[in-house]
């Protein structure tokens, strides 16, 4: 069969509908292990409406019918500091669902849930889940609660209390289907679901998520997106590309070692610059780039 929506396109447009949260509900029970029913979808910035629709990064914070919140992270750049943006989402959501003058036992459980189209950090998996331990410094013992704590907070751990991280690394996927939940992943990479697949939520992806069953205007809509993601993945590697090889050129002008240097740095400001003009956060083109903090404060200045 031909290919199906993506997820983070359908996030935007499709699943927000409640007639759909089976979708999400099928891939949150699979990735989770316990069943979650969407209660209510819960605002987030980068689910409104923008002029132009565009953002490589799309996100959804749900509630379900035990009251804990999911977050669900859709990222298709490169960013350097993800995952300190992920402990400062996490941290804002909690404390945002916190009512003013509530005790500190009422703050929500929270899951986030990151799927991501580059290599995030250095690991081979492409699964990978976050908890928080207490391990003892002297007696190497793990912190537990005491039996009052679980009862008065339903819970077995201090882990239980804290958020819990799924980061799932789509490019690293090798295709192998190994449960239900690889077969949610094997849709993400290739958005394609196969007749034998079983997994919860993935029979309703297949019949709502078709691109044949949108309207021509969506269908429009839904290739401008993907040529946008093609553009701004492309935009990082033509870019870096570019201004090496402009250094390069320019090293063997001056014909010796000093002069490859001095193109190869030229060819970095010149990349630097045009990631700047992108608007690129200055800490992401110094991870690319390599230049110093004040060199690219120099660039940015020029630039205003």
């Amino acid at each position: 069969m031909g290919r199906l929506i993506r997820l983070d396109w359908a996030i935007k447009k499709i699943l927000r509908d409640k007639a759909n949260f089976e979708i999400l509900e099928g891939f949150l029970t699979e990735l989770l292990g316990f069943e979650v029913s969407i209660q209510e979808i819960l605002e987030s910035e980068s689910n409104r409406e923008s002029v132009d629709d565009k953002s490589n990064r799309v996100d959804l914070l749900v509630k379900d019918q035990h009251g804990r919140l999911i977050i669900i992270e859709i990222q298709n750049e490169s960013e350097a500091d993800y995952l300190q943006r992920l402990m400062y989402g996490t941290s804002k959501a909690m404390v945002e669902h916190m009512q003013a003058g509530e005790i500190y036992a009422s703050i929500k459980k929270l899951y986030s849930v990151s799927i991501v189209y580059f290599d995030l950090g250095r690991g081979e998996d492409y699964l990978y889940y976050g908890r928080t331990q207490f391990k003892g410094m002297r007696r190497k013992d793990e912190l537990c609660l005491t039996d009052t704590q679980k009862e008065l907070f339903n819970v077995q751990s201090p882990g239980d209390l804290f958020p819990e991280y799924y980061l799932i690394k789509v490019p690293k996927f090798d295709d192998k289907i190994r449960d239900a939940l690889d077969e949610w992943i094997f849709f993400l990479k290739h958005e394609e679901i196969k007749d034998e697949f079983q997994a919860r939520g993935l029979r309703s992806a297949k019949d709502k998520l078709d691109i044949l069953k949108l309207s021509e205007e969506e269908r429009k809509r839904y290739r401008r997106y993907l040529e946008d993601l093609s553009y701004q993945a492309s935009m990082l590697l033509s870019t870096y590309g570019v201004g090496h090889l402009e250094g390069k050129k320019e090293g063997k002008k001056e014909g010796h070692e000093e002069g490859h240097k001095k193109g190869h740095k030229e060819g970095r400001l010149l990349t630097a610059e045009r990631l700047l003009r992108r608007g690129m956060a200055v800490e992401e083109v110094a991870e690319v780039t390599d230049l110093s903090p004040e060199e690219l404060k120099d660039i940015a200045d020029g630039l205003t």
